[in-house]
C-alpha cells in the first residue's frame, strides 16, 4: 500500500505493557557505537516503527522508489542522512519519517538506539531507534522516496520461527549473494536485515510473539 491510512495502533494499556518492557530492555544496555575517523562515512538517524494491531506486533517499513539516489527499490526503514540543523541522530530519524512517510512526532514514542550499523557499498553510518506507534496514526508517503509502505509482522525476524537466507541481487550489472528475510514476496536485506536481526537478538525471548502462520 502506498500510504497507511489512520488506524488503529496500540491502546493505552497496551502501549504501556508492551513498550515499557521494550524501553526497559534497551535503556538497560549501552548501543554499540562504531567511531570511524575522517570523512568517508556520512551518518544516518533511522526509526523502527512497531505497533499493535490485535495483540501482534508489527513493524513498518518502506519500499524506497528506483529513483532515489541511495538503495533505489530496497526495503528500508523510515530515515536518512543527518543535516547540520540536526541536535541529534534520533531528531535526524523524527524528521526524515515525517519527510518521507508524513508520520508525525505527536504519534511516535521513542523507546530507545539499538546498536549501530553501517552499509556496506554507500557507506552510510546508521543510528537506529526504536519506536512504538500511538492509535490513530496515519501515513501519506513522498512519492519521490517512498514507493509503497509495507507491515511486516515480528514474528518474521524471531530467530526461533525463521533464519535468514541467501537471496541474489543485481548491483551495477553485477551479481552478489546477501542474507535476507522475506514476507509476502518482499526480500528485507542489507542493513535492514542486519539492524532487525540485531534488535531481536537484544530483546531475546522477553517479548512473547505469535509464531508464523503458515
Amino acid at each position: 500500500m502506498s500510504d497507511c491510512f489512520p488506524r488503529e495502533g496500540a491502546t493505552m494499556t497496551n502501549l504501556n505493557h508492551t513498550a515499557e518492557i521494550i524501553k526497559k530492555i534497551l535503556l538497560s544496555r549501552e548501543p554499540r557505537r562504531i567511531r570511524v575517523g575522517g570523512n568517508s562515512l556520512r551518518h544516518a538517524g533511522v526509526l523502527i516503527p512497531l505497533f499493535e494491531r490485535k495483540g501482534n506486533l508489527l513493524v513498518l517499513f518502506t519500499k524506497r522508489t528506483d529513483t532515489v539516489e541511495h538503495h533505489k527499490g530496497q526495503i528500508s526503514f523510515p530515515g536518512g542522512a543527518v543535516d547540520k540543523a540536526d541536535r541529534s541522530f534520533q531528531e535526524t530519524a523524527l524528521r526524515e519519517t515525517r519527510e518521507e512517510i508524513g508520520l508525525g512526532d505527536e504519534f511516535i514514542d521513542v523507546l530507545g538506539p539499538v546498536d549501530d550499523t553501517m552499509t556496506l557499498v554507500s557507506n552510510f553510518l546508521i543510528h537506529p531507534y526504536v519506536g512504538f506507534l500511538r492509535s490513530g496514526y496515519a501515513c501519506s508517503v513522498n512519492p519521490g522516496e517512498v514507493e509503497e509502505v509495507l507491515e511486516v509482522p515480528l514474528s518474521v525476524f524471531h530467530p526461533g520461527y525463521a533464519r535468514m537466507k541467501d537471496y541474489t541481487f543485481e548491483h551495477e550489472g553485477k551479481s552478489f549473494q546477501a542474507p535476507g528475510y522475506e514476507y509476502e514476496g518482499h526480500v528485507i536485506w542489507g542493513a535492514t536485515a542486519r539492524i532487525m536481526e540485531n534488535f531481536m537478538h537484544i530483546l531475546g525471548d522477553k517479548i512473547p510473539l505469535p509464531p508464523l502462520e503458515k
